[in-house]
């Protein structure tokens, strides 16, 4: 039973894996369009910001159910 609970803290842990690559291809994309044009960067930067910290509220919610896991359950 142990070790099933820890490969379910594992899979919840995972969800930082999927938020980290998100947040790598948003910023890289908010950088190309940036670049192209310059004068919207204000508007391209209000909603990056608002991505990352969606991506990475999935991944803190992972996180505290990986721990919830292991408290609860082990």
């Amino acid at each position: 039973m142990g070790a099933l609970i820890a490969v379910g803290a594992g899979i919840a842990a995972l969800t930082g894996l999927g938020a980290g690559i998100g947040i790598g291809i948003a910023t890289s994309k908010a950088a190309e369009a940036i670049a192209r044009q310059p004068e919207a960067k204000g508007d391209i930067n209000k909603t990056l910001l608002l991505g990352c910290a969606l991506a990475e509220a999935t991944a803190i919610y992972g996180f505290v159910i990986a721990i919830m896991i292991i408290l609860f359950l082990g």
